[in-house]
């Protein structure tokens, strides 16, 4: 049975400082595994193996978290050992070391991340894959840019993390929404044979709070589709697009992206939701197609004038493209009055919220939606269903008088 200890080697020319090694032992061979950290020989005990408790607060604070990490590294070797045991007749400290060259290598959290975008892209999984570099990037800065290994990740590490994204005054569901990509991460990688830690979750918010629902009231729908923007080409075609999505039941941005010319065909716009791969089917009308008129220039395989140049590096275009709309249609909320900004998304809540005030019945709306629930739908209808409560109540409360 192999062991494992952390043995101190003095710095060559210099005896007061040295490198902490693990120390291997198998089949009365020794192999020792360099570690990054680098500690005075007074605050090593060689003899205990061990850390001496000494120094400033600052220190001892440091010297606890080297050591935390340091366990982590024994215990990651010990279960590399583990596995060998069962998987292999014989083995050498070879082996062992190969193993964790391997291991670490493979499970470096960022290169983890960039592993599963990559994966994420080639399933055309374009924003799931912007998520997870968000996730990244954000992580990445809250470690100054240092990479660990995944199985390096504790629940300190966790509620440290929460603590520095809610510093930077992000909501709720934000700081969640990271949480859970991260999360994803590690639960991937340990499907791959990472010794990820459990329950490192647990005591951080990985929840989704009701927001505010955000449909727009459809007197402003007709202001904004009424703007005469001929004079601002950027808040022209933002409207168009934002229209365009409304006319297609609340089509998503990535499905308008790439819809296929071809997918048109007989007057009906035939395609598969890109988050769901369920297929629609919906109506072609003089409303959308006077939009694409005013778009000839558009030579590309798409259908929507968005992707215009196939040549471009389309991840980049999309993402650009989604930003420069969105930041257009703040503008055209203050032109048309509306107190707060709305983004494409909101031509799918609109649509949705417009039916159901025409009385097109929650089960209609699922469907034109492509929901899998009449749940789904619901979350969709916006605060015009309150007030018709509200004015219920109103009645209610003038019976009395």
């Amino acid at each position: 049975m192999a062991t494992v200890k952390v043995k101190f080697r003095p710095l060559v020319g210099d005896a007061e400082q040295g490198r902490l090694y693990i120390q291997i032992i198998h089949e009365r061979q020794v192999k020792l595994i360099s570690t990054p950290y680098i500690v005075n020989a007074a605050e090593w005990d060689s003899e205990r193996g061990g850390f001496v408790a000494s120094g400033s607060a600052g220190r001892r604070e440091e010297l606890y978290r080297v050591n935390h990490s340091l366990q982590c590294h024994i215990g990651r070797v010990k279960a590399i050992i583990s596995r060998l045991d069962k998987t292999m007749l014989f083995y050498n400290v070879g082996d062992i070391a190969d193993e964790c060259r391997s291991y670490v290598a493979r499970f470096r959290l960022f290169a983890f991340f960039e592993h599963r975008i990559g994966q994420l892209k080639l399933k055309n999984k374009i924003r799931t894959a912007q998520n997870y570099r968000s996730t990244m990037n954000s992580f990445k800065s809250f470690l100054h840019g240092e990479d660990i290994i995944i199985d390096l990740i504790d629940a300190d590490m966790i509620e440290r993390y929460e603590a520095f994204l809610q510093a930077r005054r992000l909501r709720p569901n934000t700081t969640s929404f990271y949480m859970r990509v991260l999360r994803a991460v590690c639960n991937t990688a340990a499907d791959e044979g990472a010794f990820v830690l459990p329950g490192i979750f647990r005591h951080v918010y990985t929840g989704v709070d009701k927001t505010e629902k955000r449909a727009l009231p459809l007197t402003v729908l007709r202001r904004i589709h009424s703007m005469d923007l001929a004079a601002s080409p950027a808040l022209d075609y933002a409207r168009d697009i934002f229209m365009l999505s409304f006319f297609t039941r609340g089509m998503s941005f990535i499905d308008m992206a790439f819809i296929l010319k071809t997918d048109l065909n007989n007057g009906y716009l035939t395609y598969s939701r890109h988050k769901t791969r369920q297929m629609l089917k919906l109506k072609w009308t003089a409303e959308m197609q006077r939009i694409i008129d005013k778009y000839p220039s558009n030579t590309s395989p798409y259908l929507f004038p968005i992707l215009i140049n196939p040549q471009s590096n389309l991840a980049y275009a999309y993402r650009n493209i989604s930003y420069r709309i969105n930041s257009s249609l703040k503008k055209i909320a203050v032109l048309a009055g509306y107190p707060e900004s709305f983004t494409l998304y909101s031509a799918r809540h609109s649509w949705a919220s417009v039916a159901c005030t025409q009385g097109v019945p929650i089960s209609v709306i699922s469907q034109g939606m492509g929901h899998d629930s009449e749940r789904t739908t619901r979350i969709y209808i916006s605060s015009i269903d309150s007030s018709a409560i509200d004015r219920a109540n109103s009645k209610v409360i003038s019976s009395l008088f």
